[in-house]
């Protein structure tokens, strides 16, 4: 898939400590409710090896820590969870989709759509991604979250020549020129590469060169532009 249109996973789940920091209470609750009482203090240590394995960019590592959580609590959300997006950060779309459903199975969140919805957009499903975006953009999650939902959706519209309906949906996220948060200009960028795409070259031309405005090194904007100059 166009690795710019592809959303970033993060390596890291809901509530993530820093590196070092005690996992959170519900996080705890939750392994405690999923986890014997004899296998608790292992699932823990675990659980945060995975997290901050994850966190720096390992993630075949935190896929093998992040099994012996599930092996040991199979109906963790946060164990799932945190499998899930390793495979998603290495491609394993298949395995991606199945852990991270069943995070959302048992957890009730719809704050890993996204993940899942371009997981299927590489498995060649496009047709999934839509729906899934829009609970995520119904649900109570980040800002970022919704952004990716976003751009993930659009972009699979897009795969399939749906150029207007792609833009169509890109408005939903409501962005201005004084602000460039990173999903920001992601969103920014999305949009330029669905107008070219289009063959509406100024407008591309356009989006690309706000995004150099706030930030020069940002993806490949500035080639982009120059391109199309």
């Amino acid at each position: 898939m166009p690795k710019p249109l592809r959303p970033r996973a993060g390596g890291k789940p809901r509530s993530t400590p820093r590196k070092g920091a005690d996992l959170p209470r519900d996080v705890l609750d939750d392994l405690r409710r999923s986890t014997r009482t004899a296998d608790q203090r292992t699932a823990e240590t675990q659980l945060r090896r995975a997290i901050e394995l994850l966190d720096r960019g390992d993630a075949v590592g935190s896929i093998a820590e992040a099994e012996k959580v599930k092996g040991l609590a199979p109906r963790s959300a946060a164990a799932r969870e945190v499998l899930g997006l390793g495979y998603y950060a290495v491609g394993r779309w298949h395995d991606a989709v199945g852990e991270l459903k069943a995070y959302r199975r048992i957890s009730g969140r719809a704050d890993q759509n996204h993940i899942i919805a371009d997981s299927l957009r590489g498995l060649g499903r496009p047709n999934e991604v839509v729906s899934l975006a829009e609970e995520e953009l119904r649900a109570k999650v980040p800002s970022e979250a919704k952004a990716e939902a976003v751009v993930v959706a659009a972009s699979a519209l897009a795969d399939e020549g749906r150029f207007a309906e792609a833009l169509a949906f890109l408005g939903r996220a409501r962005t201005t020129d004084d602000v460039s948060e990173p999903y920001t200009l992601r969103l920014w960028y999305v949009r330029g590469d669905i107008l070219e795409r289009a063959g509406r070259l100024g407008e591309a031309a356009g989006e690309f060169r706000r995004i150099v405005r706030h930030d020069s090194g940002a993806f490949d904007a500035a080639e982009r532009l120059a391109h199309l100059a």
